[in-house]
């Protein structure tokens, strides 16, 4: 508590600055939990300095298969701004969406904090400070100190709310390093099964799996803060992948065929890609993170490789398919859908034969009510994590019902 006001203050260090959709919403749904239990919190501005140290602890990384492949895929959209105009143009458009978002809907974000040693002396102001959901503990992050709250005061309260690794195992020379860091977090919260389990065999805790921050919020909390507005008119399939698979999209192309609907694309979304220029009949580019759920929440089907696309089409209760963005393996990054469809009881992945997968029916009343005791279980962490009470006050008299 705040010795002056009584109050719980946190510090927040969530992503606010990457344009993607599912990080921005993401940490979103998480302003508007702590909004809801009335925690005042202020949103961490750290950035971070390119020192002697910064490139000591990048050269010691480049041997991660998750590095090297977040490097290619940055090298790939810068080369694809640099020979290709009119994509930088579209990409500018778009990312001026996300900024106007950041600005209407996050507040109290600090000054930028420009060294670690200020972060750490600003750390010391608050009574908790929480780290997000996203793929914040990826093995590549591990060197910079902050999402991993490095920085933050042995006696201060720490909290990993649905935090995720990325990864389905630690690199064997990062394991001391980040056991270290998993040590010092009083309450971790997990967004996935694999995470819980390195959680499990680096430090020996059993650490809760709870619902990512963009599914704790429920479908009334997010119409009630993004306007429902159709983007665009008539009816559509709304195709939003992030991978480069030209077999995934002929699949759309295919069941567009099928279905007589246009296609509606978001295009170049982590790198310039070829395929994406004769695809989709309708790519517009003045999308930001509510026009996103606005394009979903209009849809008649959706295709997807991301996790929040297919999170999205769960709340919205869509028809849609899920397409495996990534080969399996301990560096896969499927995880997060796999326990996203454990979780809700469906299953929604692409095997062979879009147009008969993606009209099969789900039980949306079961969905909801596993979603209702996942948002028990979900609410039930943040609170005890932040008050250090034994019993979420949080929880109704019909949630704590379906507990027994």
């Amino acid at each position: 508590m705040d010795k002056d006001t009584g109050k719980i203050v946190v510090g927040l260090c969530i992503v606010f600055k990457n344009h993607n959709y599912g990080s921005i919403l993401q940490s979103y749904g998480t302003l508007m939990k702590l909004d809801e239990l009335g925690v005042p919190y202020e949103i961490l501005n750290y950035q971070h300095p390119k020192s002697l140290s910064f490139y000591v602890n990048a050269l010691s990384r480049l041997g991660s298969i998750d590095t090297i492949y977040s490097k290619i895929r940055l090298a790939k959209k810068k080369l694809g701004r640099y020979l290709h105009p009119k994509y930088a143009k579209n990409e500018s458009i778009r990312g001026a969406r996300f900024e106007e978002f950041v600005r209407s809907n996050f507040k109290n974000i600090t000054a930028p904090i420009r060294s670690f040693s200020d972060l750490q002396e600003y750390a010391s102001r608050f009574t908790d400070v929480l780290v997000g959901s996203d793929q914040l503990w990826l093995p590549s992050g591990l060197g910079t100190g902050f999402y991993n709250l490095m920085f933050v005061p042995e006696e201060t309260n720490k909290i990993a709310y649905a935090a995720s690794f990325g990864v389905a195992s630690i690199p064997p020379y990062q394991k001391n390093q980040t056991r270290e860091y998993l040590e010092r977090i009083q309450h971790i919260s997990l967004r996935e099964e694999a995470g819980q389990k390195i959680v499990r065999e680096l430090t020996g805790r059993n650490a809760p799996v709870i619902l990512d921050p963009t599914m704790v919020v429920t479908k009334e909390q997010w119409d009630s803060r993004i306007e429902n507005k159709a983007v665009v008119e008539g009816p559509y399939i709304f195709c939003y992948f992030l991978g480069n698979n030209p077999e995934h999209r002929e699949e759309v192309n295919k069941l567009a065929r099928e279905k007589k609907l246009k296609i509606v694309v978001l295009r170049h979304l982590d790198e310039y890609i070829p395929e994406d220029e004769g695809f989709g009949d309708i790519a517009p580019y003045d999308v930001g993170p509510g026009e996103f759920v606005n394009l979903i929440r209009h849809a008649e089907y959706v295709c997807t490789d991301s996790f929040h696309g297919s999170v999205f089409s769960v709340i919205y209760h869509k028809q849609f398919l899920s397409f495996r963005r990534y080969a399996g393996g301990k560096n896969s990054r499927n995880s997060r859908i796999e326990t996203l469809f454990s979780n809700t009881g469906i299953f929604r992945l692409f095997e062979k034969d879009i147009t008969e997968e993606i009209d099969r029916p789900v039980d949306w009343d079961h969905v909801d009510r596993k979603l209702e005791e996942l948002r028990v279980k979900s609410n039930r962490f943040l609170h005890e994590a932040l008050f250090h009470e034994s019993e979420a006050s949080t929880i109704t008299a019909g949630q704590d019902h379906m507990e027994r």
